[in-house]
């Protein structure tokens, strides 16, 4: 028998898993009975976790075409085997976030490998992380905001998607050769904790021919001044997300360049995330890159 962390959800829930507005799912409710609430004893709707499911399909159905007094139509045991039906290269993206959701929702490791490992069969692990693990981790990170998630289901999908990427940087580290002269240093500022996306970039740098050295979280500034005498045209890649503050990013960056590149006359400093928002250009040096996307620099590379 399944176990379930949390079996209640409300139709607010609803709309920000399945992005459905609430208004039109009562709607799909009353005309068509697609999903039976229940309710408290103080007469409060709420949803159980398997309605998420149905919904979650009825909305891939409703998406690819089908109109939903058709859908109404079918035993709920069928819906399922319709949506199998009817994945192709334009919906596999929309059904493995959903089964990913679906997966974190229950804190259910099988099933995540599940679907991983179908994904894999017949796609890259490069596209499955840009294409599919990118949007749902934009996708959980306002779940989380609005409070339909918890942090514990963030960190559950996020450590198993590490995972599998540490297992993908192991295959490439075996089987690549490095044929490209700089070295890249990755690392993130103290109490940046946000560091799937740096993870991923090393992984990407690796795959390119490059030598990487992988330093992580809460790496001191001055502790990078003793790299550059290790290298002649060593690149510093760092990925700011939420620290420092938009109001410290200037002063850091400015350190940054002094402790580095003032130092090492070929050192590079690349930088992405959604921090350099508040970076103004003029801080910048003429060896100092700013990335917008992950996918600017795997071009770049």
């Amino acid at each position: 028998m399944m176990n379930t962390f949390r079996n209640a959800y409300s139709i607010k829930d609803l709309e920000n898993i399945s992005g459905i507005k609430a208004h039109t799912i009562r709607i799909w409710e009353k005309r068509y009975n697609i999903l039976e609430p229940m309710r408290t004893d103080t007469n409060i709707r709420y949803y159980d976790f398997m309605s998420i499911k149905k919904l979650l399909n009825i909305t891939l159905l409703h998406n690819h075409g089908y109109k939903i007094s058709k859908i109404s139509q079918y035993p709920s045991e069928d819906i399922p085997n319709l949506v199998k039906e009817i994945i192709t290269d334009k919906t596999y993206k929309s059904h493995a976030i959903n089964a990913f959701k679906v997966a974190m929702l229950n804190f259910d490791r099988e099933a995540f490998l599940k679907a991983y490992e179908q994904l894999l069969a017949n796609k890259s692990f490069t596209s499955i992380f840009k294409d599919v693990f990118v949007p749902l981790l934009n996708e959980i990170g306002l779940l989380w905001q609005t409070n339909t998630i918890t942090a514990a289901h963030e960190h559950f999908i996020t450590n198993l998607i590490k995972q599998k990427l540490e297992v993908e940087l192991e295959i490439i580290s075996r089987s690549q050769v490095i044929v490209q002269d700089k070295v890249f240093i990755l690392f993130l500022p103290i109490q940046e904790i946000h560091d799937l996306g740096l993870k991923y970039l090393n992984y990407e740098v690796v795959k390119n021919g490059y030598k990487t050295i992988y330093l992580g979280e809460n790496i001191e500034i001055e502790d990078l001044h003793k790299m550059t005498e290790q290298f002649e045209s060593p690149v510093f890649l760092t990925y700011i997300t939420t620290s420092p503050m938009a109001d410290e990013i200037n002063g850091y960056i400015t350190k940054l360049q002094q402790t580095i590149l003032d130092n090492s006359p070929q050192a590079e400093l690349w930088i992405t995330g959604i921090g350099i928002d508040s970076l103004q250009m003029e801080t910048a040096s003429n060896r100092t890159r700013l990335f917008l996307s992950m996918d600017h620099i795997i071009k770049t590379l």
